[in-house]
C-alpha cells in the first residue's frame, strides 16, 4: 500500500488516498486516532460508478463513522473509474440498459453476467486491501462491511473471517446463485431495503434476506426510491456497528 495524498478535513478526520498495486482507494481515520488506540475499521462498499462520482457519499459516510470512533476505507471496483474495462461487463451493462429501457424483465442471464464476474474479481481485492489496512498501526479489529453491491457483501461475509458484522443495502440485482452462499453467512446483519427502488428486484432482495443463515439479522424496509434512504435508517445502521464493533 502506498499513500499518494492526505488532507485533514474540517472535522479533524484524516483522509488519505492510496494505491494497492493498480487499485486506488481512500482511508479515513478519526481525528482522535492514535497509535496506542487502533480504531475499528468499516469497509465502505459502493456501486461500480467510480470513486470520483461516489466520493461525496462515501466521504459523508466515512465522517459519520469517524465521529463514532471508526476508521473507514474504500477501494475502486474492477472495471470502474480509471481502471481497465472488460468487454463482458460492458456487454452486460448494455443488455441491462436495453431491457430496462424496453420495459422488459431483466433475465437471469443478464444478472449473472453483470454481477457474478464482478464478485469474483472484487472480493479478493477487498481481502488484499484488508490485509494492508490491518497492517497499519492506527487500524485494528474488529472489521465491518457497509453498503455497496449486496452480492459482494454476501461473498465477503462468507469467505472473510475478519469481518464481524455487515450492513448491506438491497439495491442491486441478485443472481440466484447467491442464495446458496447466503445460507452460509453467520455474522450479524443489518439489511436496508428501499421498497420502491426502481433498479432493484424487491422479491429477489426479500428472498436473499430470507436465505441468510445469520441468527441475528434485521431488515429495515422503507418507502421510497434508491437514493431515498431516510436519516433514521442510517442512524440505526450506525448503532448496529457501535454494538458489534466497539
Amino acid at each position: 500500500m502506498q499513500f499518494t495524498s492526505e488532507q485533514r478535513l474540517d472535522d479533524g478526520v484524516l483522509e488519505r488516498e492510496f494505491t494497492l498495486g493498480e487499485i486506488p482507494g481512500i482511508l479515513w481515520t478519526p481525528g482522535s486516532a492514535s497509535a496506542s488506540a487502533p480504531a475499528p475499521l468499516i469497509l465502505l462498499g459502493h456501486p461500480p460508478l467510480g470513486l470520483h462520482k461516489m466520493y461525496p457519499r462515501l466521504a459523508g459516510r466515512a465522517r459519520h463513522a469517524a465521529a463514532d470512533g471508526f476508521a473507514a476505507a474504500t477501494i475502486e471496483l474492477p472495471g470502474s473509474g480509471e481502471r481497465p474495462r472488460w468487454a463482458a461487463a460492458e456487454q452486460a451493462r448494455a443488455d441491462l440498459r436495453r431491457a430496462m429501457e424496453a420495459g422488459e424483465p431483466v433475465g437471469d442471464e443478464i444478472v449473472d453476467a453483470l454481477i457474478l464476474p464482478l464478485v469474483e474479481k472484487a472480493v479478493p481485492e477487498w481481502q488484499a486491501a484488508l490485509d494492508a489496512l490491518l497492517s497499519l498501526p492506527e487500524i485494528g479489529g474488529p472489521v465491518g462491511y457497509s453498503g455497496g453491491v449486496i452480492s459482494i457483501g454476501t461473498r465477503l461475509a462468507v469467505v472473510e473471517p475478519r469481518i464481524s458484522a455487515a450492513v448491506l443495502f438491497a439495491g442491486s440485482f441478485v443472481p440466484r446463485a447467491m442464495l446458496e452462499e447466503a445460507r452460509q453467512v453467520t455474522i450479524p446483519l443489518h439489511v436496508l431495503l428501499q421498497w420502491d427502488d426502481e433498479g432493484n428486484d424487491r422479491q429477489a432482495a426479500l428472498d436473499l434476506f430470507d436465505a441468510f443463515g445469520s441468527k441475528e439479522k434485521t431488515l429495515h424496509a422503507n418507502m421510497g426510491g434508491h437514493t431515498g434512504v431516510p436519516q433514521f435508517a442510517g442512524d440505526a445502521a450506525a448503532r448496529f456497528f457501535t454494538r458489534h464493533l466497539s
